[in-house]
């Protein structure tokens, strides 16, 4: 048997620095947080911007940030690590997450709703005073250094009986509030992030609102500041505005014919 390589640590550092404009105090929270060594969790709608504040984070924190995508079919070995077998010899391979504890990076579980009920349990050891993770398949428990922390981000927009995060995972983590940047700031980051000008960014911060609107008439998830800059982009290249639009923020958000009707509506009378 044979032990997996080392980890480039320089492989998940963030060297410049990402483009992110505070809501509130989201920052300065954070960094408290870190110093005492207290899990993350954030919390808000798609395409908020959490995942931009979490690399500018690690980029202003120096800290290496190993990312995690959760999806249905995670299991504890797709974090912690598995035994493989290579050119006829065993080699453990280290998971995302046991690789962040070791190096002390900030380990980011996006979506872990999306992940397996089961799995998630795995990271409670690390989200205590104990700051542990043990590793069955091998007999080992790590410490977390110092500068390990562990942060999570879920959307109470999906919240159902099938897709929720339980209270004996929540109420482990301190709790950061994402939003939708308010109209000022939200055209401010569509012109910086597509190149539109301010006209342009105007409109499309108008529509996104409209949109939003509509989740009180049945829209499950309105259209978040993303989809804004990637309208932005479109027309940037010189695609229609309205069709930009109904591209980059009717289609993607739903399926229900009635729906998309209401948005070519509302795209219609801003553009």
């Amino acid at each position: 048997m044979v032990e997996s390589k080392t980890l480039k640590v320089e492989e998940y550092i963030i060297t410049e620095e990402p483009y992110y404009e505070p809501v509130g105090n989201e920052i300065e929270i954070f960094e408290a947080a870190y110093k005492n060594k207290l899990p993350v969790m954030l919390k808000g709608p798609t395409g908020c911007g959490k995942t931009r504040f979490m690399q500018y984070m690690a980029w202003k924190l120096k800290r290496p940030l190993i990312t995690v995508s959760c999806h249905d079919d995670l299991t504890s070995s797709d974090l912690v690590g598995r035994y493989l077998v290579k050119g006829g010899e065993t080699e453990w391979v280290d998971g995302p997450l046991t690789r962040a504890v070791k190096v002390g990076a900030i380990c980011y579980l996006d979506e872990i709703v999306e992940a397996r009920k089961d799995t998630t349990v795995v990271i409670h050891p690390l989200t205590d005073d104990r700051r542990i993770l043990p590793i069955e398949k091998r007999g080992e428990i790590i410490k977390a250094p110092d500068e390990f922390l562990l942060a999570i981000s879920y959307n109470p927009g999906y919240q159902s009986v099938l897709k929720d995060l339980k209270h004996s995972t929540r109420q482990r983590f301190v709790s950061i509030n994402f939003d939708y940047p308010p109209k000022e700031l939200e055209k401010k980051i569509v012109m910086k992030e597509s190149g539109v000008d301010e006209e342009t960014a105007e409109a499309l911060v108008t529509l996104g609102e409209k949109i939003r609107n509509l989740k009180d008439k049945g829209l499950e998830e309105g259209a978040g500041t993303r989809l804004l800059i990637y309208a932005g982009q479109l027309i940037k290249e010189g695609i229609e505005p309205a069709q930009a639009a109904e591209i980059a923020m009717a289609n993607p958000i739903t399926d229900d014919a009635d729906m998309l009707r209401a948005i070519r509506e509302l795209i219609t009378t801003v553009f």
